[in-house]
């Protein structure tokens, strides 16, 4: 039966996805902590950059492996609960922390609560709102709900580090606290589970019999890693996709300011550095996605993670303690760089794997986020070791380059080459 609605009528598709973009902002939050607070929390408690390292490593790793269950959570009790749930459990992981005293505390923190909390706000979440609420401009929703992290780390990044800079860590965790606790009344009012549970049908849908995809169950998860397990394009993908992380959220998001803090540079002009690479990021994502329309996804991919590979060769002599021009060259491409690996590796996952392929691809970014995990905490080691980072820089250049490889490597199925 088709509902009707009067003409001109907010859909409340639109609302619940707008309380998911604040949702995501809000989970982003914390994403803007670790590089800032690394060097005060090391001078107050003399915790090394590889013990930080490590409480990031936990962090990203749970942050992967919680994301291709955050569907069947979902299903099982509920988006509004379980959202809710999350960002309560990321504001208490940043709001304890200012008491904690051991670096085993700074891992249950940060690494698990904060871990499971984001996690559950990941594609998952993303895949869900845009699946369930979006017949018509689901793939606009699904790139401005992805973009939606970027850009919380555009807001708060600059602010995490002011405060740091100015008043000390303390109260910077407790504003990414608040700020991931101001979103809760926003779910508990506007979010809804389904559209029916509202009398409506998916935005863009005629009717509420639409089929859903069942790809929100354990069962569904698990049987997408078997899926991907017994082919090789899967290997291929995940292992150049667990660099792509190693390079971007684990090296650079990590260590990045603490690397510039080495060679001079401010707290508060890396962090802007940092923030102008969420900017670039969402244009650098968005047309990425045009050109995976029009050019073979691998060609694209192995220019992507070849060029990643010279930036970060060059990136040691380019740190200073101002911004120099060529910081800001490296500044730029790696911004339109950082996430434009996403499009042509969902592009190649959907033409080996089809229907399966929302389930695959989230294995596939659990490996960047374990990917991730490994550099946060291998950079901080080496820092520790060698007292500057430049080897941790070598090191992901030539791993870049290996998943360049790896991306030349993956062969393309006849239907999808003559497609």
């Amino acid at each position: 039966m088709t509902v009707l609605r009067a003409p001109g009528r907010l859909h409340w598709a639109w609302v619940v996805a707008g309380v998911s973009f604040v949702a995501i902002l809000g989970a982003a939050a914390f994403r803007s902590v670790p590089g800032v607070m690394m060097n005060p929390l090391h001078q107050e408690f003399g915790w090394s950059h590889g013990t930080v390292g490590v409480a990031m490593a936990v962090n990203m790793t749970l942050y992967g492996v919680t994301a291709p269950f955050a569907a069947a959570l979902m299903d099982r009790f509920g988006v509004r609960p379980v959202l809710s749930g999350a960002l309560l459990l990321i504001a208490s992981g940043s709001a304890l922390s200012v008491v904690m005293t051991a670096s085993w505390q700074l891992v249950l923190l940060w690494g698990v609560l904060v871990g499971i909390g984001t996690g559950a706000i990941s594609m998952g979440f993303v895949a869900t709102v845009a699946t369930r609420w979006f017949e018509a401009r689901r793939g606009l929703v699904t790139g401005v709900l992805t973009a939606a992290s970027a850009t919380g780390q555009l807001i708060f990044l600059p602010v995490v580090a002011e405060v740091t800079t100015r008043h000390g860590w303390r109260w910077a965790s407790l504003i990414v606290a608040a700020a991931a606790l101001a979103v809760v009344p926003l779910v508990a009012v506007f979010m809804r589970n389904h559209p029916r549970d509202l009398g409506l049908t998916a935005y863009g849908a005629d009717t509420g019999t639409g089929a859903e995809v069942a790809t929100g169950t354990f069962r569904a998860a698990f049987d997408g890693l078997l899926i991907g397990l017994r082919s090789r394009p899967f290997w291929l993908l995940a292992a150049s996709f667990a660099i792509c992380g190693m390079t971007t959220n684990g090296l650079i998001g990590t260590h990045f300011i603490p690397a510039a803090n080495d060679h001079g540079m401010p707290t508060t002009l890396a962090a802007g550095l940092l923030a102008t690479i969420g900017i670039l990021d969402v244009a650098g994502t968005v047309f990425s996605g045009w050109l995976t329309d029009r050019v073979d996804p691998r060609l694209l991919l192995c220019v992507y993670y070849a060029g990643r590979g010279i930036s970060l060769l060059l990136l040691p002599s380019l740190l200073s303690p101002q911004a120099e021009p060529g910081t800001w060259v490296f500044i730029i491409f790696y911004g339109l760089d950082w996430v434009a690996t996403v499009p042509p590796t969902i592009v190649l996952c959907r033409d080996f794997f089809g229907s399966r392929s929302p389930v695959v691809f989230g294995w596939v970014f659990a490996s960047h986020q374990l990917g991730a995990a490994v550099a946060a905490a291998g950079a901080g080691w080496i820092r520790d070791l060698q007292g500057t980072y430049d080897l941790a820089f070598y090191l992901a250049a030539g791993l870049c380059f290996g998943a360049a490889m790896l991306c030349a490597g993956v062969r393309r199925p006849v239907s999808a080459a003559q497609g």
